[in-house]
């Protein structure tokens, strides 16, 4: 009987304290933000394997198969860069290179902010890298279409960096590999 009215005690001081505020006490970054107000950044990136991507797979299941994370726009945010393709027993099929960013609603997927590599560009895309805050890749694709697609016959190198609000690419000899962020682009 005796630890039941311990038990009821305690209780009590727990649901008493949750509702006393001691006097200043300020909101904390959960609380809602205020209209216009820019939310706090996610401290983890986005999981590109949850995330809806602008594909037709038809049948077959959507295939991460590359990713790279990092803050790439200076937002204090980190997004992440997804190689994607639809999953298939034979061939190679188009790859898309997309940027997640945080869900804007908690507990939804990420969202797809930029589309880097189009699938309907028929690529297929290698070395997916991070070198401060530019991406860069090996694109691989084919000069007409009687090329054989197990063999792409075009191979060129591609770096994107966030400028002016928006991503810019600009290719590089793929032989050169990633060039250095220091350099112009």
């Amino acid at each position: 009987m005796q630890w039941l009215a311990t038990a009821t005690a305690v209780a009590g001081v727990v649901a008493l304290a949750s509702l006393v505020q001691p006097a200043g006490a300020v909101p904390t970054a959960s609380a809602a933000t205020s209209a216009g107000s820019r939310p706090t950044p996610a401290a983890t990136a986005p999981d590109a394997r949850a995330a809806h991507y602008p594909l037709d797979c038809g049948p077959n299941p959507v295939q991460v198969t590359d990713k790279v994370s990092g803050d790439l726009d200076g937002d204090g945010g980190p997004e992440t860069v997804a190689v994607v393709r639809c999953k298939a027993e034979m061939g190679t099929p188009p790859s898309g290179v997309y940027v997640l960013a945080a869900p804007s609603v908690k507990g939804a997927a990420p969202r797809v902010v930029a589309t880097l590599v189009d699938p309907a560009d028929k690529m297929s895309v290698q070395g997916l890298a991070l070198s401060g805050r530019a991406v860069s890749a090996t694109l691989l694709g084919y000069s007409a279409t009687d090329v054989p697609r197990c063999c792409p016959d075009v191979r060129k190198g591609a770096k994107w960096q966030w400028q002016d609000g928006k991503f810019v690419q600009s290719e590089h000899s793929a032989a050169e590999g990633d060039l250095p962020a220091s350099q112009g682009i």
